[in-house]
């Protein structure tokens, strides 16, 4: 008999607040994250928005010390996994060092360290590229750091799947807790690459919405006037533990990982193919890895990224697999208010979907004005909605045709 896996502490950092609770009280009011970017002068950029991470100061989760060896996206990382272990209540010692691991993705990782020490190279010469240069910039940093900070001496991993990567984190961290690798795994996602190098890559690719005049309508997943998606950042950190022995402490469970799935696209390094097969399959992969029937499934959190052809195939793979039951879903996109968090967006989409079968309340998609007909489907347009949910399911489809289900159970 395989384990179970359960989610009992949950820490968020995002373009809507810096913690948990902010974070998901502004995403039912319909509140958006995105504004005009203050991190760099963007005026020579065709978009100029993002959702960025207000507010936040890295010596809140560290010494002053580690700060300076870390790039942003670490600070979000350790942030989060500092919030999500107080909230689970489990406590790492000696005795379970060894048994907690930590899994922690994204999507590019330490980019503002790199602009900042190629800058410094090129000015100042290379004595005056710092010594934290290197164990700042590489992406499994953001596992590193926060199994040094807090002692877990578990399996210690990190991936970097593009968009898909948090999901994936959660994923792979729940099936080394049910082959018995872990007894429990802190894991998710972080990424922080507003930047001039990162904005100015995507601008070049017409990836991004250039509706700088209006930020917080710019992001508008299934809209027929959606014209590409908004960066974000920030961490979405999640604890899993085995479900027996997170009942024997009294964890309070937010829910039970029942499925996951994965797959590849085989197709195009940027954009999905028009048949929906990968999201089709991760879809269906993890629906049978939990036993699931589609009718089961109350609620989906989309990946939704409000690109044109992306959640026009969504759509068209949610309603392949699910057939007549996508009449009574709802299919939501938070990145309506979040802006896109790349590799982070697993992880706090994830941690959302938990939070809506917590409290029966399913965030909207804001900015939904114009209904695309080839997006026909329940996004809970505008306004949230007070549902149960017993059965949900988070998307997250990534460049380079990488595509990722997680399924969420009431517990």
């Amino acid at each position: 008999m395989r384990r179970r896996v359960v989610m009992t502490g949950i820490g968020l950092l995002t373009p809507l607040g810096l913690d948990r609770e902010s974070s998901w009280r502004a995403l039912l009011a319909g509140k958006s994250g995105i504004g005009t970017i203050t991190r760099f002068d963007a005026s020579n950029h065709s978009c100029r928005i993002a959702g960025e991470v207000r507010g936040f100061d890295p010596l809140s989760a560290m010494d002053r010390k580690d700060v300076r060896k870390m790039d942003p996206f670490t600070h979000y990382a350790v942030a989060a996994a500092r919030e999500a272990l107080e909230d689970s209540g489990y406590e790492i010692s000696a005795a379970n060092a060894e048994g907690i691991g930590v899994y922690i993705g994204s999507g590019i990782g330490g980019l503002q360290l790199l602009e900042t020490q190629h800058q410094a190279l090129i000015d100042r010469g290379p004595r005056r590229v710092s010594p934290f240069f290197i164990p700042g910039m590489i992406l499994n940093m953001g596992t590193g750091q926060v199994s040094i900070l807090l002692g877990a001496k578990g399996p210690n991993l990190a991936c970097a799947t593009a968009c898909a990567t948090g999901t994936h984190a959660i994923g792979e961290s729940a099936r080394l807790i049910r082959d018995g690798y872990a007894e429990a795994m802190i894991t998710g996602g972080a990424e922080a690459v507003i930047t001039p190098l990162a904005v100015a890559g995507f601008c070049s690719m017409k990836a991004l919405s250039t509706r700088n005049d209006e930020p917080e309508k710019a992001s508008r997943p299934f809209d027929a006037g959606r014209d590409g998606f908004v960066m974000g950042e920030g961490a979405g950190i999640v604890i899993l533990e085995e479900r027996e022995a997170a009942l024997a402490r009294g964890a309070n469970v937010y829910a039970e990982v029942v499925g996951y799935g994965l797959s590849g696209d085989a197709y195009h390094i940027s954009a999905p193919s028009e048949d929906g097969d990968g999201p089709i399959r991760s879809m269906r992969l993890a629906l049978a890895d939990g036993g699931i029937e589609p009718s089961e499934v109350d609620y989906i959190n989309a990946h939704g990224t409000s690109t044109p052809a992306g959640d026009r195939i969504e759509v068209m793979a949610v309603r392949e697999i699910f057939g007549a039951h996508a009449d009574k879903l709802v299919c939501s996109s938070t990145k309506s208010m979040t802006g896109h968090l790349l590799g982070a967006a697993g992880g706090v989409e994830a941690a959302i979907t938990a939070l809506t079968i917590r409290d029966g309340k399913i965030p909207p998609t804001i900015n939904h004005d114009d209904p695309d007909p080839e997006c026909n489907i329940d996004c809970a347009p505008n306004e949230s909605r007070d549902q149960s949910v017993s059965l949900a399911l988070s998307n997250s489809f990534g460049f380079g045709g990488t595509n990722a289900t997680i399924i969420l159970k009431q517990p």
